[in-house]
């Protein structure tokens, strides 16, 4: 089944054995309880026991949440999912569930969101978690790496955050799963259309449903997909822990992903065109695309993107630009939202420097190659032309 079907109808119309009227509502309800009871104990019992499928508490489980997280794992052909409260609980679900039964240290790409780094640094390592960096485009290094530590996982985003870096995942799964380390990766700028990790050989695929999954900028929320060895770590940790999302954010995610695949091909087509404006453009100083002939990873996003679906993302650098000036040319926007999240029907700017790697220190940031000028763009479903005309009177002559 494809991608498109799949956004419509998985996790729909689960048939409840006990309803006596028979009926199947077509789209899942929302089931606003925290505990579940049945016509007698001993199937409560059962169901408490794991004999028996069904539902006791909403800390393990709840209808609404459990239709949507089937939705995730048929999105991505994972065993199964785990829908969290956040994209950033997600991945230390993600974590946490790969560093089970294996050496507690995880090889992390040097290019991440700035609060994953913050997750690594300020959370698992004063657990004794241990963290190493990596070049995750220098395949040499990673296998490098790998050779010379035992590492209980490694840790990557599919396209990094900001600069839309692709390393060779389907090269690093076969090399971690060489190593006896779990892959972890982090799906969020891709989206399932784009990219199926576990398909490449990943373990673990997390997503912020916040961004491309729900789409409306009126959900926070995160996922882990899992394969079928970590799936039920995954969800004894998540019964013990309490990550999980409520039913009214599943419910309005399983309406967002619907519409998924659409929305996405339109931001993906919108894009490539405002990129090769941006390229043009005299006060703009580098464009980072995917869709871009002369990116870095070339070969790689050939491989494994879809030709005509390069991200809806692009970062550029101003020309000559600070603080200052970004910030001018940031308030003159008025159809790109100036927000700090991604993924949204609307076009999104952020500037990285206040936003998502602002906890990073300037030396930090200069070693990524996060400069001061840059800023990073999501576009959205309206008329490009709006949005070009839009970028075009902010940047001026």
């Amino acid at each position: 089944m494809k991608m498109e079907t799949k956004a419509v109808h998985a996790g729909d119309r689960q048939a409840d054995p006990n309803n006596p009227s028979g009926f199947v509502p077509v789209t899942t309800p929302i089931f606003a309880s925290a505990s579940f009871l049945y016509a007698d104990t001993a199937r409560l019992d059962r169901v408490l026991g794991h004999e028996e499928e069904g539902f006791c508490y909403a800390r393990y489980q709840n209808p609404t949440r459990a239709a949507l997280e089937q939705t995730l794992a048929e999105l991505e052909n994972g065993a199964g999912a785990l829908a969290c409260s956040s994209g950033m609980m997600a991945m230390q679900m993600a974590l946490l569930t790969a560093l089970t039964d294996r050496r507690k240290t995880i090889l992390a790409a040097s290019a991440l969101y700035g609060a994953t780094l913050n997750l690594l640094a300020k959370v698992l390592e004063p657990l004794g978690i241990e963290t190493d960096f990596v070049d995750i485009c220098d395949l040499a290094a990673v296998r490098a790496k790998l050779a010379a530590r035992s590492y209980g996982c490694v840790l990557m985003e599919t396209i990094s955050n900001p600069l839309l870096r692709v390393g060779a995942l389907d090269s690093i799964a076969e090399a971690a799963r060489e190593a006896g380390a779990a892959l972890v990766v982090d799906n969020t700028f891709a989206s399932p259309l784009l990219v199926r990790p576990l398909e490449l050989g990943a373990n673990l695929s997390v997503h912020s449903l916040t961004k491309f999954l729900s789409g409306h900028g009126d959900v926070l929320g995160g996922t882990v997909i899992a394969d079928a060895a970590h799936l039920p770590v995954l969800a004894s940790m998540s019964r013990i822990s309490g990550p999980a999302l409520g039913p009214f954010e599943s419910y309005l995610t399983m309406r967002g992903i619907k519409t998924f695949p659409l929305r996405m091909e339109r931001q993906c087509a919108n894009a490539c065109r405002v990129a090769a404006w941006l390229a043009a453009h005299p006060r703009v100083a580098r464009v980072h695309y995917c869709g871009d002939p002369a990116h870095p990873d070339a070969d790689v996003i050939g491989r494994l993107l879809p030709e005509g679906l390069r991200g809806a993302l692009v970062s550029f650098e101003l020309r000559d630009a600070g603080k200052p000036e970004v910030f001018a040319f940031m308030d003159k926007l008025r159809v790109v939202v100036r927000g700090t999240s991604l993924g949204d029907v609307h076009s999104l700017i952020l500037y990285p420097l206040i936003a998502s790697h602002r906890d990073l220190s300037p030396r930090q940031r200069a070693r990524l190659g996060i400069h001061d000028s840059l800023v990073r763009l999501c576009l959205g479903i309206e008329a490009p032309e709006d949005i070009i005309a839009d970028l075009d009177q902010a940047l001026g002559a």
